[in-house]
């Protein structure tokens, strides 16, 4: 994620810099502060004011606007990233070079962070011995190149050089912030949804739970580099990401038989699943005839999941549970947080409006063993999970 990340956007003199649009619109969207610098012949292509109104933050083009001076260099040392896109055959010269004759080139000369450059030009210009040359020259400063893309091209021919997309330059991002992160090439495991407790063929009890936190959870894990097992009930949602590997559940007894497998490989487990406390004793092999006026099915409490993997729990690893109460929801929530061995404890609660089951924004308190507490007010389920891990991190051994 590039939430609360500082990004620099250089924009020069290309057909290719209308693209320079969706690509701030995107990155403020991943929660990132963007300060676009464009060169002034990028004004041919692409307006000031729009980039201004999706930045929200004034464009520089000049070294002065009237009577103030945009400092280059205390923007240089202000970026996390420096992404020049588009960057035409004349600016990777000027960088490879040090021609400083305008303020993007100055932005880039001052600036500390990682500079990510995404060329745009037709083919015989990008393959030009002069052109990979400069090329070569900027990947030995420490300069990342992305990759061009082949395609139809704005002289009309078809070929290499090609701008890299919008979203292939947040995945470069995202992936390059990534690597820094507590979660990278950790393997968490998140369970989600209900679990359906067959009756007969046909009926059976479950909840309401529509496994959107428990997804959110996933997705999110995933997106700050952790290895992500979804152990996920009766949902209809699927992880936006093909990495992220599903093991499906139907019962309360298959939730637990997969929780135990997996569990001791794991360094997080996050149970966010509304697993059925009770389950019938005994299920009819045939559909249950209405033919009498009352029917008692009598039920038996299913395992303690939670519980059972607190008992296992080893010093590395980090266990995370959820709690839906009604009632005395701060007193129970701390109750299951001690009895169950729990690092930490996430209470959910009916009270809230736009909160709970089927909702697509939540609200949640965490409940640490130090007996703090924090909450996290009413937001989409995405931006809650977000904020969960960052409050969590903490927590794991060793960080």
């Amino acid at each position: 994620m590039l939430k609360g990340k500082k990004i620099i956007l250089g924009i020069t003199g290309s057909i290719a810099a209308f693209k320079a649009i969706l690509l701030v619109r995107l990155l403020t969207k991943q929660g990132a502060e963007v300060r676009v610098v464009m060169t002034p012949s990028s004004r041919d292509f692409v307006s000031p004011l729009v980039l201004s109104t999706f930045s929200n933050n004034p464009v520089w083009i000049n070294f002065h606007d009237n009577d103030n001076w945009n400092n280059h260099v205390e923007l240089g040392l202000w970026g996390d990233a420096l992404v020049i896109a588009p960057t035409t055959c004349s600016t990777l010269s000027k960088m490879a070079n040090g021609q400083c004759d305008n303020l993007l080139i100055a932005t880039y000369l001052s600036a500390r962070c990682p500079v990510f450059i995404a060329p745009a030009m037709d083919e015989d210009m990008f393959k030009h011995p002069s052109t990979q040359a400069n090329l070569e020259k900027l990947k030995s400063f420490g300069n990342s190149i992305l990759t061009v893309g082949t395609g139809e091209l704005a002289s009309g021919l078809y070929g290499e050089g090609r701008m890299a997309e919008p979203e292939e330059i947040i995945e470069h991002l995202t992936g390059f912030f990534l690597s820094s992160s507590t979660w990278k090439g950790k393997t968490v495991i998140v369970t989600a949804g209900p679990t359906q407790e067959a009756i007969d063929p046909v009926r059976f009890i479950s909840n309401h739970s529509s496994g959107k936190m428990g997804v959110a959870l996933a997705e999110a894990f995933y997106l700050q580099g952790a290895d992500v097992k979804l152990i996920a009930g009766p949902i209809d949602i699927t992880p936006k990401y093909a990495g992220i590997q599903t093991i499906p559940v139907v019962s309360a007894k298959e939730m637990e038989l997969a929780c135990l497998k997996e569990f001791p490989t794991a360094d997080a487990m996050v149970m966010a699943a509304a697993v059925a406390d009770f389950t019938p004793k005994k299920v009819m092999e045939q559909k249950i005839k209405k033919k009498d006026e009352v029917l008692n099915i009598e039920l038996e409490k299913t395992t303690d999941i939670l519980y059972q993997l607190g008992k296992i729990k080893s010093a590395n690893q980090l266990l995370v549970g959820f709690a839906l109460e009604t009632e005395n929801e701060e007193s129970n929530a701390l109750k299951k947080l001690k009895e169950k061995n729990l690092d930490c404890i996430i209470l959910n609660s009916l009270q809230v409006p736009g909160a709970g089951f089927g909702s697509s924004t939540n609200e949640v308190t965490i409940y640490f063993k130090d007996e703090k507490s924090e909450t996290i007010s009413l937001n989409s389920k995405e931006v809650i999970a977000s904020e969960i891990l960052r409050r969590i991190e903490r927590l794991m051994p060793g960080s």
